[in-house]
């Protein structure tokens, strides 16, 4: 009889949310690329969508 293979640990949950957190830093940032073809006034939106994403991210660093 072959022995079955022990399943691969489960990574740590704070990895996961860090990954999940990093997609999200990811799509805020490319929402920077554009604010020159934007109004001013839409800046502001654009930086507080990346402060909320890497506040988000550095919130899951106590789980890493």
């Amino acid at each position: 009889m072959n022995p079955q293979p022990e399943p691969a640990p489960a990574p740590p949950l704070g990895s996961l949310l860090f990954s999940s957190a990093m997609g999200d830093i990811e799509a805020a940032m490319a929402g920077l690329a554009s604010l020159d073809t934007v109004p001013t006034a839409q800046h502001v939106a654009a930086f507080e969508r990346v402060h909320k994403a890497l506040s988000a991210a550095l919130m899951t660093i106590d789980g890493v």
